[in-house]
């Protein structure tokens, strides 16, 4: 079983340990198995934590034979962490652990050297401060989370359960952090490259793209394009365009490919059905370009990706594929 470990500081902000805690806790496996081990491990036994106290039933000790380590963020970004902390980072590092930071957690991190170099981010907040202390690190934040493989840094607060998803679904596949997403009431996917902090007209300014959205996740298998799509809002593809990327950070274009590639996820992992088969339900309009696309955004081919996540009992969807 995938271990995850829970960093807890004197600080630490309560809604992001609990946002790592129950995220990787709630998942279970096809079988109905827990898929993740999930322990909290204390700076001390006991951890201040604004108005109430952890106690913390595992010590930095347990952290060094952990799979993935959360670290979430703290109230004072810009404490010194002692050295015994940094120590068991390193060392669950060294030992191959994934590791990954909530918020102002990427302070921490960044104390221990391991983000030099690297892409990170973590709350606008604390963005110029960040800058300003750890100059090695190519901070951007403008994004929800980085993946940097063995180590991913997310923004603030609800980004963190992104992040966590996010993690879910390179570990089990897009069915089950899927479920995962709804037991959590959140939704599985706001863009990756979306900016945190968007500027937002007034209620009542602007219609939603709620229902176009809903429409084009309902309509993937077929031919859609920006003028279609204006069509169904009844608005010129300049007006869209600016509409959906305020709204959603991304460009129309962008968004159904992410939404064509998460539903071939879904059908590689749940079905038997060919790739050509799963390529046009997708709405892509060749299984050569459906290859190419989607080994580009998830770094495997269709065939590895199906062998590597499938689940047992597939289904068919011959059926629906046009």
């Amino acid at each position: 079983m995938h271990k995850v470990a829970v960093l807890a500081l004197h600080g630490v902000v309560p809604l992001d340990l609990g946002i790592a805690c129950d995220a990787f806790g709630r998942v279970r496996l096809p079988n109905g198995q827990t898929a993740y081990r999930v322990r909290v491990c204390g700076e001390a036994r006991r951890v201040r934590s604004g108005v109430f106290d952890i106690n913390a039933p595992c010590g930095l000790e347990k952290i060094s034979g952990t799979d993935t380590l959360i670290i979430p963020g703290v109230e004072h970004a810009d404490r010194t962490i002692p050295a015994p902390v940094l120590t068991a980072i390193r060392r669950a590092w060294s030992r191959g652990a994934r590791i990954a930071s909530i918020c102002s957690g990427a302070f921490v991190l960044a104390q221990t050297g391991l983000l030099d170099g690297r892409r990170a981010t973590t709350h606008w907040v604390g963005a110029a401060q960040f800058a300003r202390r750890f100059p090695k690190v190519r901070l951007d934040p403008n994004v929800l989370f980085v993946d940097e493989g063995r180590i991913v840094t997310s923004a603030g607060a609800t980004a963190g359960l992104d992040m966590c998803l996010h993690l879910v679904r390179r570990d089990h596949g897009q069915a089950i952090a899927a479920e995962a997403a709804r037991l959590a009431v959140a939704p599985l996917d706001r863009d990756g490259g979306q900016a945190q902090f968007i500027h937002r007209e007034p209620p009542g300014t602007r219609a939603s793209l709620s229902a176009l959205l809903e429409w084009m996740s309902a309509n993937l298998d077929r031919p859609i394009d920006l003028d279609t799509l204006a069509a169904q809002m009844c608005i010129s593809t300049r007006t869209l365009s600016r509409r959906f990327r305020e709204q959603t950070g991304t460009t129309a274009i962008q968004w159904l490919l992410g939404a064509r590639i998460r539903r071939a996820q879904e059908l590689l992992e749940t079905s038997s059905a060919s790739i050509e088969e799963i390529a046009a339900a997708a709405g892509f309009e060749s299984p050569i370009t459906f290859r190419i696309r989607f080994q580009r955004v998830t770094g495997l081919p269709p065939a590895t990706y199906r062998r590597r996540f499938i689940a047992p009992g597939r289904r068919t969807i011959a059926a629906h594929a046009r």
